[in-house]
């Protein structure tokens, strides 16, 4: 465990499945959020921090600050927690709608540095992609398709299911779209609620992609009511979106049977044999 200089008043809280966390008041005298954990590769917590940095940059919805930074920490000023408010729900939505809008410079990464995104612990690329159906496909289905199938995860079946997917991704994909600035792991417990009842964006995986992606994903985990209204009303989506929701929730069905096995290894299976 690895915690910034001079930390004091360190208590354990959640965290995740991944790392540990504490709330603990840093030298300076500032409430801070840190997350931690042993194994952690170089470079993880500094891409955390530079996509919570985009993703504030839209100034759209509340990102904690980044306090401090290192190959083994990450310290964030403390939000004290909360329940999501109606409210709360629908500036979600529009916030969201917000960031997505404010865009990206390509398909995958979003600034200068190095091509290495995390969701979780796995490691993807996000080397940019001339179209987001090759991004798509390419760079999240394949290699995690690939990595069940080293672990012996998916039946010979699913795992050519998602190959065929693969092959006819650009029919599925939709009509284009530019760039969106994607949080990347959108998921409600990702969302953060403040004593106010207000949203924070927290556990970023950011890059530029297609904002069904993060929709569908909320969607998966259980987006807060009226959220998806909220949003839609700000930024409706191309035609057939609902037949696309399966789709863009395979990345995340996939990263859940990687990380944790169990009934998200049907759930890949049965998803992807929708699309083929």
């Amino acid at each position: 465990m690895s915690l910034p200089a001079g930390v004091r008043n360190l208590r354990a809280v959640p965290g995740g499945d991944v790392n540990e966390a504490f709330r603990v008041v840093l030298a300076d005298g500032r409430e801070a959020f840190v997350k931690t954990r042993a194994d952690a590769p170089p470079g993880e917590y500094a891409a955390e921090a530079a996509g919570l940095e985009w993703l504030a940059d839209a100034n759209a919805l509340r990102v904690p600050r980044v306090l401090d930074v290192s190959d083994e920490h990450l310290a964030l000023e403390w939000i004290e927690p909360g329940r999501l408010s109606v409210g709360g729900a629908e500036e979600l939505g529009h916030g969201l709608a917000s960031v997505h809008a404010a865009g990206a410079p390509r398909f995958g990464r979003f600034d200068g540095t190095s091509d290495a995104g995390w969701l979780g612990s796995l490691r993807v690329s996000n080397a940019p992609s001339e179209s987001w159906s090759e991004f798509y496909a390419e760079r999240r289905l394949r290699p995690l398709n690939r990595l069940a199938a080293e672990r012996g995860l998916l039946s010979r079946s699913g795992a050519s299911a998602l190959d065929r997917v693969c092959d006819r991704i650009e029919q599925l994909c939709g009509p284009p779209e530019p760039p969106a600035r994607l949080h990347g792991d959108l998921w409600s417990g990702n969302v953060l609620a403040d004593r106010d009842g207000r949203p924070w964006l927290i556990d970023a995986a950011a890059y530029g992609g297609h904002r069904e992606v993060d929709l569908a994903m909320l969607a998966l985990f259980g987006a807060p009511p009226g959220t998806p209204e909220a949003y839609r009303e700000r930024a409706p989506l191309a035609d057939g979106w609902e037949q696309r929701v399966g789709l863009y929730q395979l990345l995340p069905l996939l990263v859940h049977a990687l990380l944790f096995g169990g009934g998200y290894v049907a759930s890949v299976e049965r998803t992807a044999a929708r699309y083929v």
